[in-house]
């Protein structure tokens, strides 16, 4: 058997363990740094045939990755819940060196797959879909704490805009975040400042149209700020932190979908209806190379929706899936089979089929677990056009035989 290095992560550090026929020949802490690295890179090429393993612990083990890629060394990331039942015991003790032993011991017991190392475009695709999330998640709360502050401020203008994040909305909001503001103005120069100072191009009625409504609420509105007040400034800041944070999203759709084109199976996902273009660009971030998995089985535990069964003499709970796998992709697959059942008058698909015969039949399945079988049939679908190299055609698919 090839020799193991097994390494246990913490911050900025790593306990590492040479073992080689059982026995362990080396142990030793080093730093995440040129030095620590160096030291390490040593160990492994005065072993024999080894394989590196460590647990995935997000962001603390990506330097380990990385070195490991950059040496084309053998690795492999472990699952931390599962390398935990294969090497717990009934004796309790936790430090760095005890669970770096234990790892090696786990892994010469039952062997683990190597790591496959995504390319570099699935790579930076995974990271665009990650901070596109994470500027998501900003703008939601921005947008929540601009509209307590507008309620003090001018509420009425909440009814101004149907996208109440849209580029417009927040210019008009910025320029006008209190009545008072709008009051000097008449009707006239009030939409001639709008047409120049929104980013957005209004026409002569459409100014006019915003023009008389500010007027309008301005009239009517009485706010429980004053036009000097505090909250007139926190409107203000965060109008203008959430028109960065838009241009920053809309500059990174741009980025990923034109990354995401280069890749030959961008064609493949974007020719499933329900399936756009920056959809098909996150969703190759997420499940990276599908090609790399064994079968389809092994792509749906990946993102956690395979069968959790549990069965003990008579009693048998009802079966419900692990959600062990990766939570975006697990969300990102859900969503797309929403748009696919709310746009089924756009474009004929199986998919939907195959949710509408499981809502008809004796026993109709409920909602979210037609969903979830929807979501099983899609990954299959994927990974089957994938594999083959072809595109979705409806009359080819029959979703009795997925």
């Amino acid at each position: 058997m090839s020799d193991v290095i097994a390494l246990d992560v913490s911050k900025n550090h790593s306990y590492a363990v040479w073992y080689r026929n059982n026995k362990c020949l080396s142990e030793f802490n080093f730093q995440h740094n040129k030095v620590g690295f160096q030291r390490l890179k040593r160990i492994v090429d005065e072993a024999k045939g080894p394989t590196v393993y460590f647990e995935a612990t997000g962001i603390y083990s990506r330097p380990v990755a990385r070195f490991c890629q950059d040496n084309q060394f053998k690795y492999a990331q472990l699952n931390p819940l599962e390398l935990h039942l294969h090497s717990e015991n009934l004796r309790r003790i936790k430090t760095d060196k005890v669970d770096a032993h234990k790892m090696a011991h786990a892994v010469v017991e039952k062997e683990y797959r190597c790591t496959n190392t995504w390319s570099q475009n699935y790579r930076k695709l995974h990271e665009l879909s990650r901070f596109y999330d994470q500027i998501s998640d900003e703008i939601k709360l921005k947008c929540l704490r601009l509209y307590t502050s507008l309620d003090q401020t001018f509420p009425e203008e909440e009814q101004l805009f149907t996208n109440q994040v849209s580029k417009l909305a927040l210019n008009v909001i910025l320029l006008f975040s209190h009545p008072d503001l709008v009051q000097p103005f008449s009707r006239t120069r009030l939409k001639n400042k709008l047409m120049s100072q929104t980013d957005k191009r209004l026409s002569q009625a459409k100014g006019l149209k915003y023009a008389e409504k500010l007027l309008k609420f301005a009239k009517i509105s009485y706010p429980a700020a004053d036009v000097d007040s505090i909250q007139v400034q926190e409107v203000k800041y965060y109008c203008r932190q959430l028109i960065e944070l838009t241009k920053e999203k809309d500059a990174l759709v741009k980025q990923t979908e034109k990354l995401a084109q280069s890749l030959p199976v961008y064609k493949i996902y974007t020719s499933i209806p329900g399936i756009g273009p920056l959809t098909a660009s996150h969703l190759l971030g997420e499940l990276g190379d599908i090609t790399r998995f064994d079968n389809a089985n092994q792509l749906n535990a990946y993102i956690g929706i395979d069968l959790n069964r549990y069965q003990s003499g008579k009693y048998q709970r009802q079966d419900h899936i692990n959600k062990r796998g990766n939570p975006h992709g697990r969300a990102l697959v859900y969503i797309i089979v929403r748009n696919m059942i709310r746009q089924k008058a756009a474009a004929n698909n199986h998919i939907v089929d195959y949710y509408y015969r499981l809502k008809k039949r004796p026993i109709p399945k409920r909602d979210k677990v037609a969903v979830v079988a929807c979501m099983n049939r899609t990954l299959k679908c994927l990974y089957a056009m994938v594999t083959a190299g072809t595109e979705y055609v409806y009359a080819y698919a029959d979703s009795r035989s997925l």
